[in-house]
């Protein structure tokens, strides 16, 4: 069984030009090739299944691309043991296999160069999500591509961790207009991981009206000395206490309304805790997070009134003892994470109402935490 003739021909000699990318359309058994001087198209002429016809084709790309016909994985698992990972990147979208350009998406580190051969290869949701983890392909031209794509499918999407990622992925430095920024806001009135990918963002994203906390001009002013000395603790502290840092607690309140599944709320503790800078995650029990909101509130007020941390000691005891509060709401919260929720969701599948049952005695003392720091 082999290849047409003419197909064999017209195959190789597409490869020997300088191709930047492979993909092949099944449905209409065609070959599509970019190169440096565009996009060069070979429809094939089989002479048998169309299966068996295009698994010859590809043995044909990986005989060329790698010296063997085993195609992927054999060929990753090759390479990445002779330590040409680098390498591998670009031969691997030269291949015509879907998974090839998954693996190649899901590599530790890509340029953008390689991210717009793999959008071509294969423009898909999950390419399209992984690229845009990647700053240097989020900044670049295929960023707002990429955004634009994730906002037309944002409606059709059914996994809702997926939405938050989507959301938080869009909502990266100015991808996406003021427009259509307000369209995802209004649309989490109704679809609540939109709030959670809001979390994850920039605070400066959330649309809302907050103003300062009452008291944050008072306190910023008298932690001026200590934010010019680089405490971390007053900083984060004043940035909690700005209209930034209200917006972000008032959507907190907002995603803790009707969250949906189990996946959503991890991510949504999961930016909470993501959001406190390294030095307060160093008072946590735990690195991903405290187990329960009751540890978390006792160790809060014990280092508050016993640390032996220079920088917690110099912000307390430059504020006035009834902003105490404060610095322990704020410490609690930086204790959240994932691991928080495994009490609650250990052994059981719970979503919806049911699920929000079992979240309340964490997120009534949580909440109440929220609103000593909005005043």
């Amino acid at each position: 069984m082999e290849l047409s003739n003419e197909d064999n021909l017209r195959l190789n000699v597409l490869l020997a030009q300088n191709l930047q990318a492979i993909r092949i359309n099944e449905g209409t058994m065609t070959v599509h090739a970019l190169t440096d001087q565009g996009e060069a198209k070979i429809v094939l002429n089989p002479t048998t299944r169309d299966e068996q016809y295009l698994k010859l084709v590809k043995e044909l790309f990986s005989l060329k691309i790698t010296g063997s016909p085993g195609g992927y994985p054999i060929f990753l698992k090759r390479w990445t043991r002779m330590g040409h990972a680098d390498n591998t990147l670009e031969h691997m979208l030269l291949l015509g296999e879907p998974e090839a350009v998954v693996a190649v998406v899901h590599a530790p580190n890509i340029s953008h160069d390689i991210g717009v051969r793999a959008w071509w290869a294969l423009p898909t949701t999950e390419v399209a999500i992984r690229l845009m983890e990647y700053p240097e392909i989020a900044k670049g031209e295929l960023g707002k591509e990429l955004a634009a794509y994730l906002m037309e499918f944002l409606p059709f999407e059914e996994q809702q961790v997926s939405i938050v990622n989507m959301v938080r992925l869009c909502l990266q430095g100015d991808l996406i207009t003021l427009d259509d920024r307000e369209k995802l806001w209004a649309r989490a009135k109704r679809r609540n991981p939109f709030y959670v990918g809001f979390l994850h963002a920039d605070p400066m994203q959330i649309p809302l009206d907050n103003s300062c906390c009452n008291n944050h001009a008072k306190i910023s002013n008298r932690l001026a000395p200590l934010i010019q000395a680089e405490n971390s603790y007053a900083i984060t502290l004043c940035k909690l206490l700005d209209a930034n840092g209200q917006r972000w607690l008032e959507t907190i309140k907002l995603s803790f309304k009707k969250p949906v599944d189990q996946d959503v709320v991890i991510s949504l503790f999961i930016a909470i805790g993501q959001y406190f800078d390294l030095p307060i995650h160093t008072l946590r029990l735990d690195s991903r997070g405290t187990r329960s909101i009751e540890i978390a509130i006792e160790h809060s007020q014990t280092v508050c009134n016993k640390s032996d941390n220079d920088a917690l000691k110099a912000l307390l005891n430059t504020l006035d003892k009834a902003d105490h509060a404060l610095v322990e709401a704020m410490l609690v919260l930086a204790q959240m994470g994932e691991h928080t929720l495994i009490p609650i969701f250990s052994g059981n599948e719970s979503v919806g109402t049911v699920m929000r049952k079992r979240l309340l005695p964490l997120t009534t003392p949580l909440l109440e935490k929220v609103d000593i720091l909005m005043g």
